[in-house]
Parts: C-alpha cells; sequence; structure tokens
C-alpha cells in the first residue's frame, strides 16, 4: 500500500455485481490506494463462496481504502454509477442472485452527504428510482485469496464490465 497521510485515508463499500471486475475497474484509479474483494451486509457468519453463491445473503463487495485529496468520494460515485444498471434488482449483465445486487455501504456517517448528493443525481439522470442499496456496513468479511485480484491472475475470466473501462484512467 503507498504511503498517505493518515487524515486522507478514507473507505467505502461498493457491491455492483461480480467484484472481480469491480476489483480491476477501480484499481486504475490515482488516488485508489487499496482495494479488497469480500462478502457484505448478509447474516453475522462469514460466508464461503459457495454459501454466497447459495443466497447466504451476502452480496460481493469491493472495499476501496482513496486518498481523498487526489480522489474524491463523488468522483468514486461517478465511476461506479459508470459500471453498474442501477436499476436492476439483483442481476448485473449475466450474473443473477442476491449476491449480485447493487449497493452503497459506508461506515463514516460524514460521508453520506456527498453519497446522497451523487445519488439524487442518479435518481435523476435515470428518471426512476435506484435499486441501488444505500445503507451503513453492516459486516464485511474477506473473498478467498484465489478472488482477490482474480481478473489480473485469469485474464480471460468473465466480466460484465466491458474491457474499455479497465482503461478509461489512460485516457
Amino acid at each position: 500500500m503507498r504511503k498517505v497521510r493518515e487524515k486522507h485515508m478514507k473507505t467505502i463499500y461498493l457491491a455492483g455485481g461480480c467484484f472481480w471486475g469491480m476489483q480491476k475497474y477501480f484499481d486504475q484509479f490515482e488516488g485508489v490506494v487499496n482495494t479488497e474483494v469480500g462478502y457484505a451486509n448478509g447474516p453475522d457468519a462469514a460466508p464461503s463462496y459457495q454459501e454466497v453463491c447459495a443466497n447466504s445473503g451476502h452480496a460481493e463487495t469491493l472495499r476501496i481504502d482513496y486518498d481523498a485529496e487526489k480522489l474524491s468520494l463523488t468522483q468514486l460515485l461517478e465511476y461506479y454509477f459508470l459500471v453498474i444498471d442501477p436499476l436492476s434488482v439483483n442481476r448485473q449483465g449475466n450474473d443473477r442472485g442476491i449476491q449480485y445486487r447493487t449497493g452503497i455501504y459506508y461506515t463514516d456517517p460524514s460521508q453520506l452527504p456527498e453519497i446522497r448528493a451523487v445519488y439524487r443525481a442518479e435518481e435523476e439522470k435515470a428518471g426512476a428510482r435506484l435499486a441501488v442499496e444505500l445503507q451503513p456496513l453492516q459486516n464485511f468479511f474477506s473473498a478467498e485469496e484465489y478472488h482477490q485480484k482474480y481478473l489480473d491472475k485469469n485474464p480471460g475470466g468473465y466480466c460484465h464490465i466491458p474491457d474499455r473501462f479497465f482503461h478509461l484512467a489512460q485516457q
């Protein structure tokens, strides 16, 4: 992890369908210091991937640690909305099930006004109520090691996010 002054370090948790693509997507942006895939906002017991796929109630979620001096939460959330269908319930791309729901989960209540502002703007853009959960983080369990940076280890792996989005930071 790159050295960042602690007071500028922030964390947000985003569920956006399969976490493999979400991790690869967010890793490209300057200001993202660390990412970790895991399972969030389900029952309090740490699940296995098999349990998550069998409807444990957890969402595949990406923890993002970022330097707020280099990348604002607003910009992070705008990037998020570029790669999800915010009206889809329990589905992103070909992935279906409760674990593929979308959600913005926070641990710092001071982030809520900024989150709500972006959320409202996205609702206006969509002209409909979003299916994206907006909740405090209840729990987060790190996914198994083989899921971490999965698409870097397996470049041909399936992802609902089109490949062109993995190169936005280079443009």
